[in-house]
């Protein structure tokens, strides 16, 4: 029996469970199935086309943590993991195998599944997803971009902590409909390294692991519905530049032409894999998002103490240069 699920925008059905998702009604037509457990029998057979990316990422003397290359003259995706865990992508986007070695768990394969693997998927259907998290704030998405490590899970946490509630983390899927940007909605979870979780949420409310192999937490946001379930229009776009240890004064400053479009190629996710969609289509509409959203650059500090007066000025900041009024309910949903 499939189970349903929505997630990044897509209707998906799945085999099994998918730790981290919340099962939904059944949806149709379906955008993507999910097959857990299995590769499929063509693309076992096939010979390998050619290697498309091998991560520069290794454990030493070890395999790339990542190699991607195609197979059956490109109808197949192939993703193996340094872990032993492999992906099978159609080039169409519309179904994923997984497998994973016995001694890895259905949440190990989560983590990619609900990240670089469904990143994938999105960019072979033409979707262009930024690395960032979003978080909702007067009916409009305030969107922090950046590299690993910049910051953009721990600000959206105290962002949620504060009350407002996630739209989507690590990555953001962009729709465009009417003139407008719109931020999808990711899933009901929040992912923290320990460190990160202990200067939000204290020692004595330690998070629940991913899995039971990895150390990183996370943030259930079906309690207390810090999760918004709709996708939202684009209000203010930040980028996490180099943390900072100097006392903290949020100078934010506004970022534009060249430096603003290179800034948001630089992050959007999965941008290593190639695309249908990858070159013009995704410039223009990147091109188009800076027109009518600003982007403003500010320097994270390294000091977690101050973290809740980098929220606050955000917030202010946001409501200051917002890019336009808060939508009615028939046009979040529409």
């Amino acid at each position: 029996m499939a189970l349903h699920y929505s997630a990044f925008g897509l209707s998906v059905s799945a085999n099994r469970p998918i730790p981290g998702l919340a099962p939904v009604a059944e949806q149709c037509p379906v955008d993507t199935w999910i097959r857990l457990g299995a590769l499929p029998a063509p693309f076992l057979l096939a010979a390998p086309d050619e290697i498309k990316y091998v991560s520069p990422d290794a454990a030493s003397g070890g395999p790339p943590a990542l190699t991607a290359w195609t197979v059956a003259g490109g109808a197949f995706w192939r993703l193996r993991y340094a872990d032993g865990t492999e992906f099978a992508v159609d080039r169409r986007g519309r179904e994923v195998w997984a497998t994973w070695p016995a001694s890895l768990t259905v949440e190990d394969t989560a983590t990619y599944l609900l990240g670089p693997i469904l990143g994938l998927v999105l960019r072979l259907r033409g979707v262009t997803c930024l690395h960032a998290s979003a978080v909702a704030l007067g009916g409009r998405a305030l969107v922090l971009v950046g590299p690993p490590g910049a910051g953009k899970s721990t600000v959206a946490a105290v962002l949620a902590h504060a009350g407002c509630p996630v739209v989507a983390d690590d990555v953001v899927p962009l729709a465009e409909r009417d003139g407008a940007f719109f931020a999808q909605p990711a899933y009901p979870h929040l992912r923290l390294w320990p460190d990160s979780a202990a200067a939000i949420y204290g020692p004595a409310a330690a998070l629940p692991r991913l899995t039971p192999t990895w150390d990183k937490r996370y943030v259930d946001l079906t309690v207390g519905n810090r999760f918004e379930a709709r996708a939202l229009p684009i209000g203010g776009l930040y980028l996490l530049d180099e943390r900072r240890a100097e006392p903290f004064v949020a100078p934010f400053e506004r970022v534009t032409g060249h430096r603003a479009l290179l800034a948001l190629i630089a992050n959007t996710y999965v941008n290593y894999l190639p695309g249908p969609d990858t070159t013009g289509a995704e410039l223009g509409r990147l091109h188009r998002l800076l027109a009518c959203v600003p982007l403003r650059r500010v320097h994270a500090p390294t000091d977690p103490a101050r973290l809740p007066q980098l929220a606050r000025a955000l917030v202010g900041d946001f409501q200051a240069h917002a890019a336009m009024p808060a939508p009615s309910d028939d046009d979040v949903q529409r």
